[in-house]
């Protein structure tokens, strides 16, 4: 089922999510990526055990002011260090499941938000 009826003006938009694909504005990913409203990148990482310090950092060099963390098909949570980090820098932090990401980053998106969203899509 399509996430929206009436497409931002941003570049790039999550259109749906399923476990092991996602389909954007602008094609589909089946592989751990990064997303601004304006920029999509690679995010290395391919399992949840591996969002660590570094995968983290990739988030924080993008200067988000709020950063979203779609862990797949369901919420866990990261260490408490690493979203201390995000918030020592002053960035909202906020993990949940891919599908509740996928929304909130269309709505904050859609508002002209400084957002940035990372997706784990682990392979089954």
């Amino acid at each position: 089922m399509p996430l929206l009826r009436d497409f931002p003006s941003t570049r790039w938009w999550v259109r749906w999510v399923e476990a092991e694909r996602i389909e954007l504005s602008e094609g589909l990913r089946e592989t751990s990526f990064l997303l601004t409203p304006n920029e999509l990148r690679d995010w290395p990482p391919a399992s949840f055990a591996a969002i660590d310090a570094e995968a983290c950092a990739a988030l924080i060099a993008l200067g988000p002011e709020i950063a979203l963390i779609g862990t797949g098909e369901r919420q866990r949570l990261l260490a408490p260090a690493l979203l201390a980090e995000f918030l020592r820098r002053g960035i909202g932090i906020e993990v949940m499941d891919n599908r509740a990401c996928a929304r909130t980053f269309n709505l904050l998106a859609g508002e002209g938000r400084k957002v940035l969203a990372a997706f784990l899509i682990e392979r089954r």
